[in-house]
């Protein structure tokens, strides 16, 4: 199955941060794929990365590499399921990821917490930073990467 998996950030996604240090490592560092360039945050927690897809996805997976002393230690991964109520969607929680203070690319598989998301459409997603390895909660993210299925 994971072999039909794929990038789900493409140049029609939107990415939202909580805040940017400053315009050297802004929130277009998170998703360029250089190792040379990253996004990092203020001080404070949460800190949060929103990405909204152009059209509606269904998330299998994420890498992810911090770096170390800067790391998101515990983050809830919310979505935003695709609907066509009234009223609109509502952000739930997919799940919980456990990243390591390290300095290499870390993947978590996102198995929602509740089954009625399992295999949801989704058309927006947030992984908030509750915690920091950072004493000021600060975050420093080099790539950001979501697999999963584009349904057709």
């Amino acid at each position: 199955m994971a072999e039909q998996w794929q990038s789900l950030i493409n140049e029609e996604t939107k990415v939202k941060v909580s805040s940017t240090l400053d315009k050297s490592v802004g929130k277009k560092y998170l998703t360029d794929g250089s190792p040379e360039t990253c996004w990092t945050s203020q001080q404070g927690t949460p800190q949060y990365i929103q990405l909204s897809f152009a059209s509606p996805v269904i998330p299998k997976r994420v890498e992810i590499t911090f770096q170390g002393g800067f790391v998101g230690t515990r983050c809830s991964v919310e979505v935003l399921p695709s609907t066509a109520q009234e009223g609109g969607a509502k952000w739930r929680v997919l799940t919980r990821i456990y990243p390591e203070d390290v300095n290499r690319k870390q993947t978590f598989d996102l198995v929602p917490g509740e089954p009625d998301l399992v295999d949801c459409r989704i058309e927006g997603m947030k992984f908030v930073f509750e915690e920091s390895s950072d004493f000021f909660g600060r975050v420093t993210v080099y790539d950001l990467r979501v697999l999963g299925v584009i349904p057709s």
